[in-house]
C-alpha cells in the first residue's frame, strides 16, 4: 500500500477513535480524491462519487457497481491494492453491498447523509497537505495560471462570454485540467455581478475571466482582467484598492493564525482603502484544496490556518477583483497560480511584500 495512502488512512482511523466510531463510509468525490487520488465523478455537479470506501480500524474496502468497477480498478485504484466489492447495477445496490462490510459495527459514520449513520465532516483531515500534494499543487497552479493568462491574451473584442468560456475550457483540458468553475463578465456585467456565469454578451471594453481547475482532486482558483484601452482613473483606484485588500488577506494567512483574524485583516483593509462596505457584497474566499472552498471565512470562523494548507482569497470591489491560490507555509505565503509575464502591482501588508495581478491592457 503506498505510503501516502497509509498516512491518510491513519488520519481517518485517528478520527474514528476520537469520535468513537467503528467505521466510516466515504463516498464524497473530494474525500475520495484526497484519500486515493481517485476520480470517481461522472457528472461534474455531483458531490457523491460512483464508489464508496469503507474504512474500519483493520481494513479499507471499495464498493461500486459492475459499470464502474473495470475503470476504477484499472485506472484509479490499481496501485493501491485495496479490495473491491462489485455488485450488478440491475439487481444490487451500494447499500446491500455495504451491509456485510458493516456487519458487527456499532456506530458508523458517513460523509453523505444515510439512514442509521452519523453524518461526518472529513474535510479538516485534508487541510494539512503532505509534501507530494504540495508538489502536485504547485504544478497544477502553474498550469491553471498559464491557461487563464493565455486565453486573456488571445481573446478578441466582439467575442461572446460563452466563446471565452469555451476558450478557457479548452485551454484547461489541453493541460489535463478539468474546469469545474468558469465565470466570464464583459463590460456592464462585470460591475453588476460578483458571480457572472457566461452569457451571449459580447466584449466591448473590458472582461473578467475566472476559472477553477481540478487535477487529481486538487483545485486552483484564478481571476484575471483584460481591458481594451486605458483604465479610467476611478477603475484604477478601485483595482489598486482591491489588490491592497488581497495583499492583506495573503499576508495574514500564516500557520497558526485564527481564520477569523485573517478575515478581519482583509475587512480592515477594505476600510483603509476607502471601500468599507464592499466586503459585504461578496464572500471573500477561504480554505481550498480538494474543494472549491472547504469553508468560507467570516468573523465567526473557528478554524486555524494549518501549515501546508491552501487558500484562495477573492476580494472584489464593483468592477474589479483579485484572486489567486496560495499555500500557507512556515516560510510565508506562496502564490502558486501566477500567470507568466502578467502585469503586476507591488503590494505590502503586515510586513509581507507581494505582487498582485494588474489589469492586462491591450
Amino acid at each position: 500500500m503506498p505510503q501516502l495512502l497509509a498516512a491518510k488512512l491513519a488520519r481517518v482511523r485517528e478520527y474514528l477513535q476520537r469520535e468513537a466510531l467503528d467505521a466510516v463510509v466515504v463516498s464524497r468525490i473530494d474525500n475520495l480524491f484526497w484519500l486515493c487520488r481517485a476520480d470517481t465523478h461522472v457528472g461534474l455537479n455531483s458531490e457523491a462519487g460512483v464508489a464508496a470506501l469503507v474504512v474500519t480500524a483493520e481494513a479499507a474496502t471499495l464498493v461500486t457497481s459492475n459499470i464502474e468497477a473495470p475503470r476504477l480498478q484499472q485506472e484509479e485504484f490499481a496501485v493501491f491494492g485495496l479490495p473491491l466489492v462489485s455488485f450488478p447495477w440491475f439487481e444490487g445496490s451500494t447499500e446491500a453491498a455495504l451491509a456485510p462490510l458493516l456487519a458487527g459495527c456499532g456506530a458508523v459514520g458517513s460523509d453523505t447523509p444515510a439512514p442509521g449513520r452519523q453524518l461526518v465532516n472529513l474535510a479538516p483531515l485534508r487541510y494539512r497537505l503532505f509534501e507530494p500534494e504540495l508538489t502536485a499543487y504547485r504544478a497544477l497552479g502553474h498550469e491553471v495560471g498559464a491557461a487563464v493568462g493565455q486565453v486573456a491574451r488571445e481573446l478578441q473584442r466582439g467575442e461572446t462570454e460563452f466563446a471565452v468560456a469555451g476558450r478557457l475550457s479548452a485551454a484547461l483540458l489541453t493541460r489535463e485540467v478539468t474546469p469545474v468553475v468558469l465565470l466570464v463578465a464583459a463590460d456592464q456585467r462585470l460591475r453588476a455581478y460578483r458571480h457572472p456565469i457566461p452569457t451571449a454578451q459580447r466584449i466591448d471594453e473590458r472582461v473578467m475571466l475566472v476559472a477553477v481547475g481540478r487535477r487529481q482532486g486538487l483545485t486552483v482558483a484564478v481571476t484575471r482582467l483584460v481591458s481594451f484601452g486605458p483604465l479610467s482613473d476611478d477603475l484604477r483606484r478601485r483595482h489598486a484598492a482591491v489588490t491592497a485588500v488581497d495583499a492583506a488577506f495573503i499576508a495574514a494567512t500564516v500557520p497558526g493564525a485564527p481564520v477569523a483574524s485573517v478575515f478581519a485583516a482583509g475587512v480592515a483593509a477594505y476600510g483603509a482603502q476607502g471601500y468599507p462596505d464592499e466586503w459585504q457584497l461578496h464572500h471573500q474566499g477561504g480554505a481550498t484544496g480538494y474543494a472549491g472552498r472547504d469553508y468560507r471565512a467570516t468573523f465567526q470562523s473557528t478554524e486555524v490556518v494549518q501549515p501546508g494548507q491552501a487558500f484562495a482569497w477573492n476580494p472584489s470591489i464593483a468592477g474589479t477583483k483579485s484572486e489567486d491560490t496560495i499555500l500557507a507555509l512556515e516560510s510565508g505565503p506562496e502564490v502558486i497560480s501566477a500567470s507568466p509575464d502578467w502585469p503586476l502591482l507591488p503590494a505590502e501588508a503586515g510586513g509581507v511584500r507581494t505582487a498582485r495581478p494588474d489589469w492586462l491592457v491591450r
